[in-house]
């Protein structure tokens, strides 16, 4: 499996390092800092080549992952995870205050994987901790979310919710269409077109083809 992971890895974003770690770090500063506290315990699941977590500084940083190349492109500092995601988690319980994770669960194999994930997610969060998730809304994507060889998980900014919910997650936000699908078919875009984006939250309802979702740990 680690090895299908790693061709797909290779062959989706060869080329695309830098433009992608730039993108990140403009929404991190311009957008996802506002959930980065000093100090905490951050997660990247599913990391890939770590855009978002490299972007992270004054944390204790983690990631995981199954593709082993993944650790090459992390800062050293970060503590990387090689393991299947819906397994026990190779930390303590209410450990973590902030779980990230991209364009993740839709690669998961089945609804069962996503759950056992989720609820791993929860016992590893501390009371209080969030698990932010971002992913292509099936509901707005409809057959073009079917255009990734490795999507497997049909998800829409509704089932999520409900899941989370299940989960015992206490939904903060909730947005159907935030960012545009992806950064992998089309032209590179002026970092600028990024942060002029994120100000402008009439034009998510235009291009937005992702959900946005925050979830805490309320116990």
């Amino acid at each position: 499996m680690s090895e299908l992971v790693e061709e797909i890895y290779e062959n989706r974003f060869s080329g695309l390092e830098n433009y992608r770690n730039n993108v990140w770090k403009t929404l991190i500063t311009d957008y996802f800092s506002r959930w980065i506290k000093y100090d905490s315990f951050v997660l990247d699941l599913g990391c890939g080549y770590g855009e978002f977590i490299n972007n992270i500084s004054r944390c204790k940083t983690f990631a995981m992952d199954l593709n082993p190349n993944c650790k090459k492109y992390l800062k050293k500092e970060t503590t990387f995870f090689m393991q299947n995601c819906s397994k026990e988690w190779s930390m303590d319980s209410n450990f973590l205050d902030l779980i990230f994770t991209s364009n993740f669960f839709e690669h998961l194999s089945s609804k069962k994987s996503l759950e056992d994930t989720i609820n791993e997610a929860y016992r590893c969060l501390k009371p209080g901790g969030k698990l932010i998730a971002l992913g292509p809304n099936i509901s707005v994507l409809k057959g073009n979310y079917w255009d990734f060889w490795d999507h497997h998980i049909p998800i829409s900014d509704q089932s999520i919710k409900e899941l989370m919910e299940i989960k015992n997650f206490e939904i903060e936000v909730l947005i159907p269409r935030f960012l545009p699908y992806n950064m992998v078919r089309i032209k590179k875009r002026p970092l600028w077109m990024v942060s002029t984006y994120l100000k402008f939250p009439l034009a998510w309802r235009i291009f937005g083809k992702q959900f946005l979702i925050v979830g805490k740990k309320v116990t």
